[in-house]
C-alpha cells in the first residue's frame, strides 16, 4: 500500500508539472504574440494606435474590476458584522457553524479572495467594450434628430449601447454581490433554516437585503428609461422602427414599469425600517405581474386586433418615418432619377454620336480571364492571379478601360518545401499584367498593354509603368518573409528559366537581429529555424501579416471592409486600395439591410442598418505602408474615429492621381441597389402594396439560355429555406449616360419589376453611380418610358437560344473536346436606346484550358446577331453599316467613312510644313487587321473540313472585311 501511494504521489506531481509546463509554455507564447504585434504596429507608425486600444481594455478591466470588487467586498464585511452570536442546533446549522469556526482566524483574507476572485470573473469581461466605450466618450452630433423621442441621431449610435451595457452590468453586478451577500448571512448564522417562524432572519439582515433588493428595483427604472428609446430599432411592425403598437401600447407600458419600479424601490427602502417581508414581497409581486401581462400580452393583443385588421392606415405615419430615415441611412437620400425615353432601334448617328461608348465595351469578362491570365501570364506555377480587377488608364492617350491583376506569389507551389526556400528564398510577387478590355490579339487573347516577365509595356500605355514589380503584401499571402539576409532573394523566374535576385529595399519588417526578438518570434510562429538559422543577420527583418485585408484589420478592427481589394498602378509603384466602411445598427427607424445582398465574407453581410464608405486603405504592394484617407468628411462616425485615433488616418484627402483609380465598392452598390428597389417609392400607401417596386434583374448567369440560383439558408441553423433566382452583379462600365457630353467611368445594376416568383423579367431602370473624381459616388436612376416591354437580363439571355444562327454555332463549337465560356451580358444604354453585348470564350475541355474570345453576340431591340468581332456583331444588329472601332470609322455600306466626334476644346493639327515628312502607314493597324483575316481564313478552313458551309461563308466574308479596311487605311495614308 505505502509503494502505491508513492506511486499515486509520483504521477500526480508529474502530472502537475506537465500541466504547469504547458500553461507556462501558453503563456510564454502569448507574451511573444503581445510583444511581436507591438513591434509590427511599431514598424508602420501607428503605435499609438496600439497603445489607445490597450489603454483602453485595461482601463475599463481594472475600473469595473474595482468596482465590483468595492461593492462586494463592502457587502461581505457588513454580512460579517450582523453575524449572529449563537445558533440552534441542527444539520443546517451544523455546515454554519463547521465554517465559522474553520474560518475563524482567516475571514479577512476569504472575505479578500472572495471578492477578488469574482472581481475578476465580473470585471476583466467589460475590457470587450472598448469600442463602445471610446465611443461614448468620442460622440458627435448627426444634426439629425429622431421622429419619435426628438434625439439627435448620435445619441443613439454613439451613447444609447455603453448605457444598456452599463444597465445590464450594474443590475447583474448587484444580483451576484445580492445572491452572495445572502450566502455570506447564512454562513455566518444570520439566517438559520432550524429556527421559528419569525426569528429565521434577524432584522438587521432583512434590511441589508432589503437595499439591495432596492438598488436592483432602481437599476430596473433606469433600465426601463433607456428601454424606450430601443424602442426605434424594433422589427415588431410592419417597418423597423417605433411602429403603431410600439407607440401606443409598448411605450406606455415602458413608462409604467418604471414607474412600478420606483414604486418597488421605495418600498423597498421603506423596509429597511420595518424589517419585514411584506413589501419586499409586494414589490416583486407587482412587477412580475405587469411586466407579464401588459408587457407582453397587452402589445400582442393591439397588434393582432387593432394592427393587423387595417395595417396600412394604422403603420401609414411610422412607414413614412422608415422610408426618410432608411433613405439617409443608406445614402439614398441624394438619389437624382431621370426618364429614359426607349427607343428600340440605334442608328449609326447614334454610334457615331457614342463612339467612346462603343469603342470602351468590356469584351473581357474578368471571371473568365482568371484562367487566360493563369496560362498566358503566370509564367511559373508559383506565380498566381487571385483576381482580375477593371480600372481605367490612359492608352493611346485616351482613357481606355482594362482588366488588371497582380502576379502574386503561390507559396504551396514553390520548387521546393524547405524552409528557406519558403521563407528566405521565394519573398514576393512580380508585377501587374494588364489588358484592354475591349481588345484581343488575333488569337482571341488579351492584348496585353503590361505583361510578362521582366514587365514588358506596349507603346502608350506608360501610365501602366513599373518601376517597383516586387509585390511583398498581397491577397490571401499567409505567413511570413526573411528579408536582409545572407542570401538574395529570388526576384523573379522567367519563361526560360533565367533567375534574377534581388535585395529588398522598402519599408516594411521588424529588425529581428536580436537574440530575444528571434526568440519571440520562434515562439510565436512555432519556428526554432527563426532562433538557429545562419541565414538571418543583425540587418535582417521578418515581413509578417501580408494580406491585404489582415494588415488593415488589425490596424482599424472597428472598421467594416469590402471583399475586393484592387491594385492600381501609380508612380511606377503597386497600390492595393480596400473599401472601408463605417457601420451601425443603431439607426433609429433605419430597416435593416438585407444580409445576402453583399458577396459572401464581406462585411457588409452583417445586421446594420447604416453604412458609410468614408475611408480608403491604401497599402503599399512593397514596402506595405498602410495609409488611411477620409473621403467623407461628413459621416459623423468616421469624425469620431478621428478624434479616437488621431495618428490614423491622413491630415489630408487623396492625392488626386489616385483618386482617379478610386472605384464606388462594389458591396455597398449591392446593398443600395437591393434597397432602392422597395424605397424608390417615397408614398406610404404604395410602399405598403409595393405595387410599384423594382427588384434587382436576375443573372443571366454563365450559360446562354439559362437563368442561375442560389439557395437561401437560415443564419442560425444553416438549414435550406428557399431556392431564388440570383441577381446580376454590378458591373464597372465606361460610357456616355444620357444627357452627358462625355463617357463616365460608372457601376452599373438594372432593375426589373419585383414579384415573388420572380416571374417579372422585363426592363424597368437602371442605377448607376458615377466613379470619376469630379462626380464621385454621385447615384443617378434612370426609369425607363417604353410603349412595350423590354427584355431584361435574364429574358435576353433565354432569348439567345431560339436565334437559328447562334443555336447552332453554339452547338458545334461544344463539341470536340472545346466548350463554350460565356461571359458577362452587358446592357448599355447608347443614346435613348440599349445595347446587348455577350461575348462568348472558347476554350479545350482540361485543367489547362486557355479561354480565347472567338464570337461576339450583339443585341439591339429584337434584332440580335453573333459574329467573330464585336464590329461583326453590331453591324448585324443595326444593319446597313460598317464599323471600325480600331481605326475609328463609322459608314452606311457603300458610304465615304465618317469621321468620328472629335473632343471639344481639342486644337486641331496643324498643316504640316514642306519638310515635314509624308503621313505614313499604320502598319501597326494594317498588320493586326490581316492577322485577323487569317485567322478568319483558317476558320474557314476549318469550317469548310466539317462541311458547315454556313459557317465557312461567314468567315469568308469576315476575312474579306478586315482586308477591305485595311486598303482603305493604306489608301488613306497614300492620299494624304
Amino acid at each position: 500500500m505505502p509503494r502505491r501511494r508513492n506511486i499515486n504521489r509520483f504521477r500526480l506531481i508529474i502530472g502537475i508539472v506537465i500541466g504547469a509546463g504547458l500553461i507556462l509554455l501558453l503563456s510564454i507564447r502569448g507574451l511573444a504574440g503581445f510583444y511581436t504585434d507591438y513591434l509590427w504596429f511599431d514598424s508602420l507608425g501607428f503605435a499609438s494606435v496600439w497603445w489607445k486600444v490597450l489603454w483602453a481594455k485595461i482601463g475599463l478591466g481594472l475600473l469595473f474590476t474595482a468596482i465590483f470588487f468595492v461593492l462586494l467586498w463592502v457587502n461581505l464585511f457588513i454580512a460579517e458584522r450582523l453575524a449572529a452570536k449563537s445558533a440552534p442546533p441542527g444539520p443546517p446549522e451544523d455546515i454554519a457553524a463547521r465554517w465559522r469556526q474553520m474560518s475563524r482566524r482567516r475571514r479577512g483574507l476569504i472575505r479578500l479572495a472572495v471578492a477578488l476572485i469574482l472581481a475578476f470573473m465580473v470585471g476583466s469581461g467589460v475590457s470587450g467594450q472598448w469600442e463602445a466605450w471610446l465611443f461614448f466618450i468620442n460622440s458627435t452630433e448627426f444634426g439629425l434628430a429622431d421622429p419619435q423621442f426628438g434625439r439627435d441621431v448620435g445619441f443613439y449610435i454613439f451613447r444609447l449601447p455603453f448605457f444598456n451595457f452599463l444597465i445590464g452590468w450594474a443590475f447583474a453586478a448587484v444580483l451576484v454581490t445580492f445572491i452572495f451577500t445572502t450566502i455570506w448571512h447564512y454562513l455566518n448564522g444570520a439566517i438559520r433554516v432550524q429556527a421559528p417562524a419569525g426569528s429565521r432572519v434577524i432584522p438587521q439582515v432583512k434590511a441589508h437585503l432589503s437595499l439591495l433588493l432596492g438598488l436592483l428595483a432602481l437599476i430596473k427604472a433606469v433600465g426601463y428609461y433607456f428601454d424606450q428609446f430601443e424602442l426605434t430599432l424594433s422589427t415588431r411592425g410592419f417597418v423597423d422602427g417605433a411602429t403603431y403598437t410600439d407607440v401606443n401600447a409598448q411605450l406606455p407600458v415602458l413608462r409604467l414599469l418604471m414607474i412600478i419600479s420606483i414604486f418597488s424601490f421605495l418600498l423597498l427602502i421603506v423596509n429597511i425600517w420595518r424589517r419585514g417581508f411584506t413589501y419586499p414581497v409586494i414589490a416583486v409581486a407587482l412587477w412580475a405581474v405587469v411586466a407579464g401581462l401588459a408587457g407582453a400580452a397587452y402589445p400582442a393583443i393591439v397588434q393582432r386586433f387593432q394592427v393587423e385588421p387595417s395595417e396600412s392606415t394604422r403603420e401609414a405615419p411610422y412607414i413614412e418615418r422608415n422610408i426618410d430615415m432608411t433613405r439617409i441611412a443608406l445614402g439614398l437620400d441624394d438619389v437624382t432619377s431621370s426618364e429614359f425615353q426607349y427607343e428600340p432601334e440605334l442608328t449609326v448617328t447614334d454610334i457615331e454620336n457614342n463612339f467612346e461608348t462603343v469603342r470602351n465595351v468590356r469584351l473581357l469578362d474578368p471571371a473568365v480571364m482568371r484562367d487566360t491570365f493563369q496560362q498566358t501570364q503566370g509564367i511559373k506555377s508559383f506565380y498566381d492571379f487571385r483576381d482580375i480587377d477593371v480600372d481605367r488608364y490612359e492608352i493611346d492617350g485616351q482613357v481606355t478601360q482594362i482588366v488588371l491583376a497582380a502576379r502574386e506569389l503561390r507559396p504551396t507551389e514553390l520548387p521546393t518545401d524547405t524552409w528557406e526556400t519558403e521563407h528566405v528564398a521565394y519573398t514576393h510577387g512580380y508585377g501587374v499584367a494588364a489588358a484592354p478590355a475591349n481588345a484581343v490579339d488575333a488569337n482571341g487573347r488579351p492584348a496585353y498593354a503590361l505583361g510578362d516577365i521582366p514587365n514588358v509595356i506596349s507603346a502608350g500605355a506608360e501610365a501602366l509603368e513599373l518601376d517597383e514589380p516586387g509585390l511583398y503584401v498581397g491577397e490571401d499571402l499567409p505567413g511570413y518573409a526573411i528579408v536582409g539576409a545572407r542570401r538574395a532573394e529570388v526576384d523573379f523566374q522567367d519563361d526560360d528559366d533565367r533567375t534574377e535576385t534581388t535585395r529588398y529595399d522598402g519599408e516594411d519588417g521588424v529588425g529581428i537581429g536580436g537574440i530575444l526578438r528571434r526568440l519571440a518570434f520562434a515562439m510565436r510562429f512555432a519556428e526554432p529555424n527563426l532562433l538557429v538559422s545562419g541565414e538571418i543577420t543583425g540587418d535582417s527583418r521578418i515581413l509578417y501579416n501580408r494580406d491585404i485585408t489582415d494588415r488593415v484589420r488589425l490596424l482599424a478592427p472597428f472598421l467594416s471592409y469590402d471583399n475586393d481589394p484592387y491594385p492600381v498602378v501609380l508612380d511606377g509603384k503597386v497600390q492595393w486600395v480596400l473599401d472601408a466602411y463605417t457601420t451601425t445598427s443603431q439607426f433609429p427607424y433605419a430597416q435593416r439591410t438585407n444580409s445576402r445582398a453583399a458577396t459572401p465574407g464581406s462585411d457588409l453581410r452583417q445586421p446594420l442598418n447604416y453604412v458609410r464608405n468614408s475611408v480608403k486603405a491604401v497599402v503599399d504592394a512593397h514596402d506595405g505602408t498602410v495609409t488611411f484617407y477620409v473621403v467623407d468628411d461628413d459621416d459623423p462616425i468616421v469624425q469620431s474615429y478621428i478624434k479616437q485615433f488621431p495618428a490614423l488616418f491622413a491630415d489630408g484627402p487623396p492625392p488626386a492621381e489616385l483618386r482617379e483609380h478610386f472605384r464606388y465598392p462594389e458591396d455597398l452598390f449591392r446593398v443600395q441597389t437591393d434597397a432602392w428597389g422597395r424605397y424608390r417609392l417615397d408614398r406610404p400607401s404604395e410602399f405598403y402594396d409595393a405595387a410599384g417596386a423594382w427588384a434587382v434583374a436576375q443573372d443571366p448567369g454563365d450559360s446562354i439560355g439559362q437563368t442561375t440560383v442560389e439557395t437561401v439558408r437560415d443564419e442560425t441553423t444553416g438549414q435550406v429555406i428557399a431556392t431564388v433566382e440570383a441577381r446580376i452583379s454590378p458591373q464597372y462600365l465606361l460610357f456616355r449616360l444620357p444627357g452627358d457630353d462625355s463617357a463616365s467611368f460608372v457601376i452599373f445594376r438594372p432593375f426589373v419589376p419585383f414579384s415573388e416568383d420572380d416571374s417579372r423579367k422585363n426592363l424597368e431602370g437602371f442605377m448607376v453611380v458615377h466613379n470619376d473624381p469630379d462626380r464621385y459616388g454621385q447615384i443617378q436612376v434612370f426609369e425607363i418610358r417604353s410603349d412595350q416591354p423590354i427584355d431584361g437580363p435574364a429574358l435576353f439571355n433565354s432569348n439567345i437560344q431560339t436565334e437559328e444562327e447562334i443555336s447552332e454555332r453554339l452547338t458545334l463549337l461544344n463539341q470536340n473536346g472545346s466548350v463554350v465560356r460565356p461571359g458577362n451580358l452587358l446592357l448599355i444604354p447608347v443614346e435613348n436606346s440599349l445595347l446587348y453585348v455577350r461575348p462568348l470564350f472558347i476554350a479545350a475541355t482540361g485543367p489547362t484550358a486557355v479561354p480565347e474570345l472567338q464570337l461576339v453576340i450583339a443585341g439591339i431591340g429584337s434584332n440580335v446577331a453573333i459574329s467573330e468581332t464585336f464590329e461583326g456583331a453590331l453591324e448585324k444588329a443595326i444593319g446597313g453599316a460598317d464599323i471600325d472601332i480600331g481605326n475609328g470609322t463609322i459608314r452606311l455600306d457603300g458610304a465615304a467613312p465618317a469621321a468620328t466626334p472629335e473632343v471639344e476644346d481639342e486644337p486641331a493639327p496643324a498643316a504640316p510644313a514642306d519638310d515635314e515628312p509624308e503621313p505614313s502607314v499604320d502598319t501597326d493597324t494594317v498588320s493586326n487587321l490581316l492577322e485577323r483575316a487569317a485567322s478568319a481564313f483558317n476558320r474557314a478552313d476549318a469550317a469548310l473540313r466539317e462541311g458547315d458551309l454556313a459557317a465557312y461563308q461567314e468567315a469568308v466574308d469576315e476575312a474579306e472585311r478586315f482586308i477591305a479596311r485595311a486598303a482603305r487605311i493604306l489608301e488613306q495614308a497614300a492620299t494624304g
